[in-house]
């Protein structure tokens, strides 16, 4: 009997942020491959006493998938376990590709972005009207290689909110990017540890955030969100309550 693999997406930081559907599973696993260095290890505490753990921080992609097929090949349930969601920056879509060749089946449970547990921690809205309506969500080009046409530099002509992942140890050369088309008071926000106990809020502008993330001493685990949304001051409401709005449900 062909056991299954199960990718669960851990949230942000905050154990309690789990889905119900991921802590179900993560009670009912034989095997948890989770990446300590980044998930939260409270998240251990829904599995069994009897349950097979491995930390995959110092794991290759070849021996990731080789214990993924060896448990699943002995009919166990193996919960893979990603930090925030794993369709962002997840390295899921390699693993997958490995389980369809090892005829391996598969799911994926979906988990809080970090991106959403940064912008509830700043009490924000990331779509307001008539300030953004967009979000781009990207990273600065470093060892993994960007399309041509995605560079920062490119994607701040829109002034949109843009949510930038892996990026704050590269904090100088994003600024310089995003000033080619954003102005220099555009707000800025650097959340380190979205929902976890020692999570760390930097606030500027993109004049002075570089200097404040510098003498924070941040330099991982931490998004960069840049828009108006973040201080819009007067801002108009969505229609979606305005009593003079009619739609299928209120008339």
């Amino acid at each position: 009997m062909i056991g299954r693999v199960i990718f669960i997406g851990a949230g942000p930081g905050d154990p309690e942020l789990l889905t119900v559907k991921a802590s179900r599973i993560l009670g009912m696993a034989d095997v948890v491959i989770y990446a300590g260095s980044l998930v939260n290890p409270e998240i251990l505490d829904y599995t069994r006493k009897e349950v097979v753990i491995y930390n995959s921080s110092s794991m290759t992609l070849p021996e990731l998938v080789s214990v993924m097929v060896d448990y699943a090949g002995q009919g166990k349930l193996v919960a893979r376990v990603h930090t925030g969601d794993p369709s962002i920056y997840g390295a899921i879509g390699e693993q997958m590709k490995l389980l369809r060749e090892n005829d391996i089946p598969f799911e994926v449970i979906p988990g809080v972005s970090s991106l959403f547990g940064a912008a509830a921690t700043l009490e924000v809205e990331l779509t307001l009207p008539m300030v953004s309506q967009t979000v781009i969500i990207t990273r600065p080009e470093g060892r993994t290689l960007k399309p041509m046409k995605e560079s920062i530099e490119d994607l701040a002509v829109h002034q949109a909110t843009m949510c930038i992942f892996l990026g704050v140890q590269l904090i100088g050369k994003v600024v310089r990017d995003l000033k080619v088309h954003y102005p220099e008071d555009t707000p800025v926000a650097v959340v380190s540890k979205a929902s976890w106990k020692d999570e760390k809020i930097i606030k500027g502008t993109l004049h002075d955030i570089e200097e404040k993330v510098d003498s924070s001493g941040i330099r991982k685990t931490a998004i960069i969100l840049v828009g108006r949304v973040l201080d819009p001051g007067s801002f108009e409401n969505s229609k979606l309550y305005d009593e003079d709005f009619q739609h299928m449900y209120r008339k």
